[in-house]
């Protein structure tokens, strides 16, 4: 498979939103701690992620 950095980053906004929705609605946490606290740490922990995955899959498809 053959992924630009559109197809690949997609997903991570995907799966940041639904969760920031879900914990907004689901009245888990308070709307300001969510904007506050809770998204930041998402966005910095899928952004390291993603780099650390793409260098993985970078090695493992190297010869």
């Amino acid at each position: 498979m053959d992924f630009d950095f559109k197809t690949a980053v997609a997903p991570l906004v995907v799966i940041v939103a639904v969760a920031t929705v879900a914990f907004i609605s689901m009245g888990v946490m308070g709307r300001s701690t969510v904007f506050m606290m809770v998204l930041p740490s998402m966005i910095v922990f899928s952004v390291i992620a993603f780099f650390f995955g793409m260098k993985h899959g970078e090695f493992r498809a190297s010869p």
